[in-house]
């Protein structure tokens, strides 16, 4: 009876530790959003900000601004994620969100100037179709980690496509763009499922920049697919 209260009491605490971990989850990630659009905010008004924006997609810029974003990324995951201390933990995960805010003032700048209610739309339906996965995730309790092989070449066949588009001058479209939304909700799916399943309970840093980038993209691509329509 003894051994059968411990086990019980062992359960609840796992169970209360987990819980305790998602709430920080997504405590991070509204305080990374609530910083990225602060921070969007400035730049979108800040003039020499604005003018690097324009710079930033000139010619084969936006390559060398693409593949620093990527590099910039994988020191911004390494740190949120295997960071020894926990304030270099959270370096990384607003050094991500800087890195986004500023890759990101291109394509808002573009949309505030030909379809301004296609930013608020978007991150309705950004945060509705995100909020839904997500609910699906704790809902199913399903573990998505099957999906990551999948994901990873998915991914690298996109960056693959996105690169031709840059060096060869042609548009994407459409098509793309809503393949892309479709992508970003798998994601969504993965970094969720991950964060019921996957991460240790210290790791509530790196989970909350993984969803935040998955949710991000999501932004983007629907932003992307919005302003596309209107021409």
């Amino acid at each position: 009876m003894r051994n059968e209260n411990d086990l019980y009491q062992n359960r609840a605490s796992e169970l209360s530790l987990r819980a305790e971990f998602i709430k920080k989850c997504y405590v991070n990630l509204a305080c990374a959003f609530a910083v990225f659009v602060c921070l969007e905010a400035f730049l979108m008004s800040w003039q020499p900000a604005i003018d690097l924006a324009y710079r930033m997609v000139g010619g084969s810029n936006w390559l060398i601004v693409l593949l620093a974003f990527m590099g910039v990324s994988w020191v911004a995951n390494k740190w949120a994620l295997t960071g020894g201390t926990l304030s270099k933990q959270y370096a990384g995960l607003y050094l991500y969100v800087a890195a986004e805010a500023i890759i990101f003032l291109p394509l808002l700048l573009i949309a505030e100037r030909i379809a301004p209610d296609a930013i608020p739309q978007a991150a309705i339906l950004t945060f509705a179709m995100a909020g839904g996965i997500s609910l699906y995730a704790f809902i199913s309790k399903k573990d998505f980690s099957f999906m990551g092989g999948f994901l990873t070449i998915a991914s690298f066949l996109a960056l693959g496509i996105i690169i031709c588009a840059i060096l060869f001058g042609f548009g994407l479209g459409l098509w793309f763009s809503g393949a892309m939304i479709v992508f970003c909700a798998l994601v969504v799916l993965y970094q969720t499922s991950a964060i019921i399943h996957q991460y240790r309970n210290d790791q509530y840093v790196g989970a909350a920049l993984g969803l935040f980038a998955a949710i991000a993209l999501m932004f983007w691509y629907i932003l992307q697919f919005l302003i596309a329509r209107r021409d």
